[in-house]
């Protein structure tokens, strides 16, 4: 079934009066299918973070349509469209966006207290999504006490804790080291595997990406090509390089 259906995207920067306006994406077309982990990966300026932000309600098309779950995005309200995003997509950042005045454990629940959700509830997912990411001996620390790993996989659980329909991540392991963002990418993972959770990932790093099931490759705001894992990592992971060789542009010139 498909999660995300994007139909003919175009995102022009600009108005009328402008002497000058910038077509950041020109026709994009694709879908996201339940429980797909897909990468969007191209040179930098090609688009992509663009591309997350309209496909998530962050900010709008100038044209095309956009459905999650069949709901076409673009026709909502600045109200409706806010309720959706909490209650059916989960977002991961580059910045982590913990609050410092509470716990992890209080940071991670922060969605499903803004639901609502009874005592009993909070408490059974919030043991799962600890228990799923290692970080249960976290709980009662603050943002402030722990590395820049951790604290990502705090913010990795608050995404998935209110068990979206999509994650949208922009960027994750942007901030941290190699080890940390191999941690990171596990958990991502995790959640695509044993939670069947449906991921849609903006990165530049090819290892990141080589975790993703299927990469989505866009240059100059259009699409270019895409690529499928078939199950061998260092063989997605030459292939990945092979296809950011041939995108070339800054911060791809191998």
């Amino acid at each position: 079934m498909s999660k995300l259906n994007c139909e003919n995207i175009t995102k022009i920067y600009g108005d009328k009066y402008d002497q000058v306006n910038t077509k950041a994406l020109n026709g994009i077309s694709f879908q996201v299918e339940e429980g797909e982990f897909i990468a969007i990966m191209g040179p930098s300026g090609s688009g992509k973070t663009t591309l997350l932000n309209l496909l998530s309600g962050i900010d709008k098309a100038s044209s095309g349509k956009i459905t999650i779950n069949n709901k076409n995005i673009s026709e909502m309200s600045k109200n409706e469209l806010a309720l959706f995003r909490r209650e059916e997509l989960g977002f991961v950042f580059q910045d982590y966006n913990l609050l410092d005045n509470l716990t992890l454990s209080e940071n991670i629940i922060v969605p499903l207290v803004l639901e609502k959700k009874t005592p009993e509830e909070i408490d059974s997912r919030l043991i799962r999504v600890m228990e799923l990411f290692g970080i249960y001996e976290l709980s009662r620390k603050y943002p402030y006490n722990i590395s820049g790993g951790e604290q990502q996989r705090i913010a990795i659980a608050r995404a998935v804790i209110n068990e979206p329909s999509i994650i949208f991540a922009d960027e994750p392991t942007g901030n941290l080291d190699s080890k940390n963002s191999k941690n990171i990418m596990k958990c991502f993972s995790k959640m695509n595997e044993e939670l069947n959770s449906t991921i849609l990932m903006v990165t530049h790093d090819p290892i990141a990406a080589s975790y993703a099931k299927k990469i989505i490759f866009i240059k100059d705001g259009k699409l270019h090509s895409e690529i499928i894992n078939k199950g061998n990592r260092r063989e997605f992971l030459n292939s990945i390089f092979n296809c950011l060789v041939v995108l070339g542009g800054e911060g791809y010139d191998f």
